[in-house]
């Protein structure tokens, strides 16, 4: 029954491991992944501003320090170098702002589009419909203006015929009648009556004209994606702008100012970016640009925790013997093992030369199977305790506290194989 368990126990361990080193091995192309979008929109926002391929190079080296800054962060302790630690920590929160700042011009154009596309309307309809008050005022002042023409032509053509218009004099005074006054006035009466009833024939033609267009402004409300529905609203405006200008010109009045409307495709454009968006921050398009930059750097960090490289078997047998050397070991407040590196006041005494071991400490810090915590001691990283829980299940420990100098022999010799092949 114990032989049962302890084999389904080691079994559970082993889909256990590889599973998280199957976990560890897909972070690698997920975080290559993340980089890659994230300099994208980097990209992307920077293009505006920077010739495309000075853009390209701060982009890829904006991303590669994100990700190496944050495995050299992973690594260190502020008490064992604060200075450096310093260093990378500020140049990781400048790419990170630098690539947070110019994902959100991307973030900003996919998340606003539609409000930036309604507000670009709104500012069409209100220019139309500013213009078209206008055009309606000064269709009134035509019609109100030809009338008073009018009717002082029919005036003037009744005082002519009854001899009490102003300018006779003589015998044609208070003469009742159609005569050469009369027929004058008249002509210009008639005159009069064929502009006011050209210019109602105008005015009901731009009537309609601005009906079609407010028709066509509504109907591009709904359809603002759509070429042909702007178009429409192109044509009908321009068709009013060319009869209200004709009308205003033949009666003797300046045209309205019309506003600039341009092409569909500077309607449908996308977003300039701007210092002007961060006053109407989207907190939404913020969040989308810097989740990006939050998984690549969790996931770096975490990638930091996998060694670059397996070990050997002569290196996993030089860091077995070369930890070996140390004495003092003592679980910290991260649960895991940590030691002095710094020699003690008996090895000082006895003058002790320490070079061995710490060649295997530097070796297995560089290798990332150590991390330092301060100036005087270091931690065993996770993927360390394998390799030392293997080489215990082949070695005795009292043979080796029986003989250390056979240790340290047995020690030089396999870094003397490491050095000479």
């Amino acid at each position: 029954m114990t032989a049962s368990v302890w084999r389904i126990g080691q079994l559970l361990n082993s889909v256990q491991s590889t599973f998280v080193g199957l976990l560890r091995v897909w972070s690698i192309p997920i975080v290559l992944l993340l980089s890659i979008a994230s300099g994208y929109t980097t990209y992307y926002g920077m293009s505006f501003f920077i010739t495309w391929w000075i853009a390209l190079i701060i982009t890829v080296a904006v991303q590669s320090i994100v990700v190496i800054c944050t495995l050299e962060l992973a690594g260190l302790h502020w008490r064992a170098n604060l200075s450096r630690f310093l260093a990378i920590s500020v140049s990781l929160l400048i790419a990170l702002l630098v690539s947070v700042s110019f994902s959100y011009f991307k973030f900003y154009e996919f998340s606003q589009r539609d409000n930036i596309l309604i507000e670009r309307h709104k500012t069409l309809e209100q220019d139309v419909t500013r213009y078209l008050d206008e055009i309606a005022r000064l269709k009134s002042r035509l019609v109100v203006n030809q009338k008073q023409r009018f009717e002082t032509a029919a005036r003037e053509a009744g005082q002519a015929y009854l001899g009490s218009h102003p300018v006779m004099q003589g015998e044609h005074r208070n003469k009742v009648g159609k005569g050469p006054f009369w027929s004058h006035y008249h002509e210009i009466q008639q005159r009069e009556q064929a502009q006011l009833e050209k210019l109602e024939r105008d005015v009901s033609e731009l009537d309609r004209g601005l009906l079609n267009l407010r028709a066509g402004l509504k109907e591009f409300s709904f359809r603002m994606n759509e070429a042909p529905a702007y178009e429409k609203v192109l044509l009908a405006f321009q068709s009013i702008q060319g009869q209200a200008d004709s009308l205003a010109v033949g009666q003797g009045f300046p045209p309205v100012k019309a506003p600039l409307l341009g092409s569909f495709a500077e309607f449908n454009r996308g977003v300039n970016p701007s210092f002007a968006m961060w006053k109407t921050i989207s907190w939404f398009a913020l969040a989308c640009a810097a989740m990006v930059d939050f998984f690549t750097v969790i996931l770096s960090y975490r990638l930091e925790f996998t060694a670059p490289g397996p070990l050997t078997e002569e290196e996993k047998e030089l860091a077995y013997l070369g930890l070996r050397q140390f004495n003092e070991f003592t679980i910290n407040h991260n649960d895991e093992l940590e030691f002095p590196i710094e020699k003690t006041e008996l090895e000082r005494a006895r003058r002790y030369s320490d070079w061995t071991r710490m060649f295997t400490t530097a070796f297995l810090l560089n290798r990332g199977y150590l991390r330092k915590i301060s100036r005087k001691s270091v931690e065993f990283a996770p993927n360390l305790y394998p390799i030392i829980a293997e080489r215990l299940k082949f070695k005795r420990e009292d043979a080796v506290l029986r003989a250390p100098a056979a240790n340290e022999e047995k020690l030089r010799e396999v870094m003397e194989k490491k050095l000479y092949g």
